[in-house]
């Protein structure tokens, strides 16, 4: 077990040690610029090397307009509406029928026929998160 004064003296030789790294040792410099390098890599020396780039171009470009007609993109097309209600999600909140008897209120005992009332289970609105299921509810 180590005691109470070794452990910092550790950690200073440690730390200590780290600041005496030469960074020029670590990370050595070159004559090549990185411009050097990245003409090099894209260029290539000759023609063949910018040959095979141009082809690998080609092969990612595509037309703007595809060849198959378009279907109606609107019912994927952002707004802030749908946004909103495709992320957030209402829950749903059920209605409580809530029945009362008849009875007598008031200080003068005024007699009240019974009624239904419906209120919502919550106070308040809740949404789903992004993600969260809610279609076992």
């Amino acid at each position: 077990m180590l005691l109470n004064w070794t452990k910092p003296v550790l950690l200073s030789a440690l730390l200590l040690g780290g600041c005496a790294t030469n960074p020029d040792k670590l990370l050595p410099h070159g004559d090549v610029a990185m411009l050097d390098i990245w003409t090099q890599q894209t260029i290539g020396s000759g023609d063949v090397a910018s040959r095979r780039l141009l082809d690998a171009r080609q092969t990612l470009r595509r037309p703007l307009q595809s060849p198959v007609p378009t279907l109606d993109q609107s019912g994927y097309t952002r707004t802030a509406k749908n946004e909103i209600y495709r992320q957030f999600q209402r829950l749903p909140n059920p209605d409580l029928v809530m029945y009362v008897f008849p009875h007598l209120s008031g200080s003068e005992s005024v007699p009240v026929p019974g009624y239904s009332t419906v209120f919502p289970l919550y106070q308040r609105v809740h949404y789903a998160l992004p993600g969260e299921r809610v279609e076992d509810y």
